[in-house]
């Protein structure tokens, strides 16, 4: 009895120095336990994506990939494999699991070595949250009582959400979601039972048990996880043989990027940077959708690399990029090759390639996946040999003559036949916008953001060349000009001396026609035409015109060059310009940003584009009005709907002539009469005009266009700058304005010219680069499969616009109905007053006056 009492008391005594150790331990930590209920607002750690404006993934940003899944989410079969792993009994416990602790207490006093193996899920969530990894006492007693406390603040599901989306798995995947998308490309949905017992392996030895680099410990691994599955009959046992007998399939799978367009993802995770601050942007989870239309993104993709390619191709192959082996020397074995291959990457279709046989007109090659590729002479006939920008040597005859066995080339599939290739040195830029509001709908920057990150659209300042000539003529048109103005197309002899030399201005090609009609002069970009025209209003009123197109007015010179274009702009400025003509007269702001969500999914930014129109007048409603419903409520729903209405959805309000009362609007900086005449020249440009029976007809600059496109409701302006150093294609239709460039970003290379060479013979000059030719065919391949399937708009002349018939040879009155007559348009009050004589006289059109001073 007294031995009874004595280890009662004892027993009693170790309980109560537990509890006071418990609870001195308890207070000991309390100052340094965070607290817990943090977690119900957690943010977890989500990179930032870019999408276009319907929703397809750009670009991704962000070291860590997570993908947060909500519990009703996680296939059962998932959560019963990561808990039979890592926590069998987590829906029993507490929090802590006494069982787990007295194991690893033992394995302690019998092997001296600390364990894991007592933590639960609820204590992995606790130090993964509040604490470090180390291995101490102070560290573990922490991670205990925070259990404790997580248990009492949320609940078991939640518990085991916080963990499935936070834990480790390895190719900076973070959570379950992620890692089915980085090993399987899946949707968690999607996992067979082996995928399952895979990622639930990872948590413990994400390096170790790694699929892709560890293929065998992961194999183990996963059939231990399918092991406790088994054993604590989760699955069948059928269901165990079939998923250990399975192959380890996973492989890396990068962002599920579904649309090409690297240079405006930059533009939105700068802003985004700028905005929020680096370590916020990418953590945060927030979604940017960009205004672009992926479907026109990939046609302006396409038609910028097919033109690219065109131009770089017609100027000659530049040769092998390396030479593997000597044909003297024994061939290496294949594999050899292809590993020689793959240090080379394979970009926007192009593939390197080893040369392996040549015959008469066609070539085998061997790519870096090991597969043979044979090069039809349709595929090598292009490539005479490079000299210089505007020289080639003469057209091959034999495939000998482009290739020889051992070379690395590239090649690719321009969608008929593989075909030789290599990588452009010229750039290009193309950019387009919806006239309505602004909104970008295509933006490349360069042929490939792998070559150059350079974003040309906003960062590349060239000269404008002849694309300034519709402001130079909207400036004449707003001080007394008519489409039907008689301009000198004469030479200009009295030269601008303030530049420091004599310029005197020259028409490309240099021909001169005498008194000709602004209609014409613009439709064939007749430089002295424009030059007289910026004479006649004023450089100071030009340079106010040009600013008010959105041009800023450090980048105008102020000399008469400036009238054929020698001042420096960005695409984006331009495209911006010509959406004026589009749009009735308005200067829209240009802007690639639709709406930025953060990770709930709530706006916390949604662009407020400009208008492109003049809201009416609103009635004022009647004193009498009577109305049932409470004003509160009517307001309240006046801005539900305006909420609800996207910026799309108001452009298209104003194509179709409604102007919403609310958001921001364009200024007008040009009538609407202005603009429509300003865009029925430019149709000229393209449709040309006369009467090509009766021997009148004319073409203007990009006649080609009409050919491609092949509607009658575009518009457009080729532009070429001295020495073909920047060529360029702007144009639109009443819905979308498109401005292409193509040069070199070396300033001081020209784009030079194609030749041909035969039998010895000097080389011909076949074709100067220009506007129409190097940068018009992007345009029109764009335009044409922009504007596929819509429905060509209508021209409507705006009020105060009248048509009169004129004599085409002086731009006067005429009463004829024959060939040598047509009508044209005018602002109501500027057509012509004066009838044109039976024979106009046609002396003197050369000489500087008494024309030069009229016009």
């Amino acid at each position: 009895m007294k031995w009874f009492k004595r280890i009662t008391i004892a027993f009693f005594s170790l309980a109560l120095l537990g509890i006071a150790a418990v609870t001195a331990a308890y207070f000991y930590v309390l100052p340094e336990l965070p607290d817990v209920n943090t977690l119900k607002t957690v943010k977890l750690q989500t990179p930032l994506r870019i999408y276009s404006q319907d929703g397809k993934l750009i670009s991704q940003f962000g070291e860590k990939r997570r993908i947060p899944v909500e519990y009703d989410q996680v296939p059962t079969q998932l959560i019963n494999a990561v808990l039979d792993t890592e926590d069998a009994r987590f829906f029993e416990h507490k929090g802590i699991d006494p069982i787990g602790i007295i194991r690893a207490a033992v394995i302690l006093v019998t092997t001296g070595k600390k364990s894991q193996g007592a933590s639960t899920i609820t204590q992995q969530v606790a130090r993964g949250f509040f604490l470090s990894r180390e291995k101490t006492y102070i560290r573990k007693i922490k991670e205990i009582f925070l259990a404790l406390k997580i248990e009492q603040a949320l609940s078991k599901e939640e518990i085991l959400t916080l963990y499935l989306n936070r834990s480790f798995l390895g190719n900076r995947s973070y959570g379950v979601g992620a890692a089915a998308q980085v090993y399987y490309g899946k949707e968690l949905s999607e996992l067979t039972l082996p995928e399952m017992a895979m990622i639930a392996g990872l948590p413990q030895s994400p390096s170790a048990a790694n699929p892709i680099r560890n293929p065998e410990r992961a194999l183990n691994r996963r059939n231990w996880v399918l092991s406790r599955m088994l054993e604590k009959r989760n699955i069948t046992q059928a269901e165990y043989e079939e998923a250990i007998n399975a192959p380890v399939t996973a492989r890396y799978h990068g962002a599920e990027v579904e649309l090409y367009a690297p240079y405006i993802s930059e533009m939105a995770r700068d802003y985004l940077v700028a905005t929020l601050g680096e370590d916020e942007a990418y953590t945060g989870g927030y979604n940017v959708y960009t205004t672009l239309d992926s479907r026109l993104q990939e046609f302006a993709q396409q038609a910028l690399r097919n033109n690219v390619y065109a131009y770089d191709e017609r100027h000659g192959y530049r040769g092998a990029t390396k030479v593997l082996w000597q044909v003297q020397d024994e061939k290496p074995e294949a594999q050899a090759i292809t590993e020689q291959l793959k240090e080379t990457k394979s970009f926007l279709g192009l593939e390197p390639a080893a040369v392996m046989q040549v015959a008469k007109q066609s070539a085998e090659v061997l790519n870096s996946n090991g597969d043979t590729i044979t090069l039809s002479w349709d595929g090598l006939k292009w490539a005479r040999a490079y000299i210089s920008n505007t020289r080639q040597g003469q057209a091959p005859v034999a495939a000998s003559d482009v290739l020889t066995v051992g070379e690395q080339i590239w090649i690719r599939n321009n969608g008929d036949f593989w075909q030789l290739s290599q990588i452009p040195e010229v750039s290009s830029a193309i950019v387009s916008l919806d006239p309505h509001n602004g909104s970008i709908k295509t933006l490349v920057g360069g042929f490939s953001f792998h070559t150059s990150q350079y974003n040309r659209i906003t960062q590349a300042k060239r000269q404008l060349g002849s694309n300034i000539k519709p402001f130079i003529y909207t400036a004449a048109l707003e001080k007394g000009y008519t489409l039907a103005t008689l301009i000198n197309n004469a030479p200009i002899n009295n030269a601008d001396i303030r530049q420091g030399i004599a310029w005197r201005p020259k028409n490309s090609p240099d021909k001169y026609t005498g008194p000709t009609r602004l209609r014409i002069g613009l439709a064939q970009s007749i430089n002295v035409m424009s030059v007289r025209t910026m004479r006649y209003t004023g450089l100071t009123t030009a340079i106010d015109t040009l600013v008010r197109f959105g041009f800023d007015r450090e980048d105008l010179p102020k000399n008469e060059s400036l009238a054929l274009g020698s001042s420096s702009v960005t695409p984006l400025q331009v495209v911006t310009a010509f959406s004026v003509f589009a749009n009735g007269g308005y200067r829209v702001e240009p802007y690639f940003i639709d709406r930025i969500e953060n990770a709930y999914q709530e706006i916390i930014e949604q662009a407020d584009p400009t208008l492109a129109c003049t809201p009416e007048a609103q009635p004022e409603k009647p004193e009498e009005q009577i109305t049932t419903e409470d004003p509160f409520t009517a307001m309240a729903k006046e801005i539900q709907a305006q909420n609800e209405m996207t910026n799309d959805e108001q452009a298209e309000n104003i194509q179709e002539g409604a102007c919403p009362s609310d958001g921001r609007h364009a200024p007008q900086i040009i009538s609407s009469q202005t603009a429509f005449l300003i865009t029925d020249a430019l149709k000229s440009v393209i449709w040309g005009g006369g009467n090509w029976s009766k021997g009148t007809g004319w073409n203007g600059t990009a006649w080609r266009a009409a050919r491609v496109v092949n509607r009658r409701d575009i518009a457009g302006k080729t532009g070429t700058t001295n020495e073909s150093r920047d060529t360029w294609f702007s144009g639109f239709n009443p819905n979308l304005a498109t401005t292409v460039w193509v040069g070199f970003d070396d300033h001081s290379q020209e784009l030079g010219s194609t030749s041909w060479n035969t039998n010895g013979a000097k080389d011909q000059i076949s074709g100067a680069e220009a506007g129409a030719k190097t940068a018009g065919p992007a345009w029109n391949e764009f335009m044409k499969n922009a504007l596929a399937g819509t429905a060509e708009i209508p021209s409507q002349p705006p009020e105060n616009i009248v048509s009169a018939r004129i004599d085409l040879a002086s731009g006067k009155l005429s009463r004829k109905t024959d060939h040598t007559t047509a009508f044209e348009y005018f602002i109501k009050g500027t057509e012509p007053k004066e009838f044109a004589t039976e024979a106009p006289e046609e002396e003197n059109i050369f000489t500087e006056d008494p024309v030069e001073e009229l016009f």
